[in-house]
């Protein structure tokens, strides 16, 4: 499987969710109907961790299935 930032950042943006700004290495995400907020570590070329890259789709209601 694919845990690279642009992955999840493409899942992010198909859900609705917009860049609001960055901070430093990490980009966070916002979807203005369901007023959350996702924080998305973005360290060059290198990979998300697992757990961290699973905790993302928990948070932002994205299922296994849509990945």
């Amino acid at each position: 499987m694919n845990y690279s930032p642009k992955r999840i950042i493409q899942l992010l943006k198909k859900k609705g969710y917009v860049l609001k700004r960055t901070s430093g290495s990490h980009h966070i995400y916002y979807h203005s109907e369901l007023k959350k907020t996702i924080v998305v570590p973005v360290h060059g070329n290198k990979n998300i961790p697992k757990g961290t890259f699973m905790s993302i789709l928990k948070q932002a209601d994205i299922g296994k299935e849509e990945i």
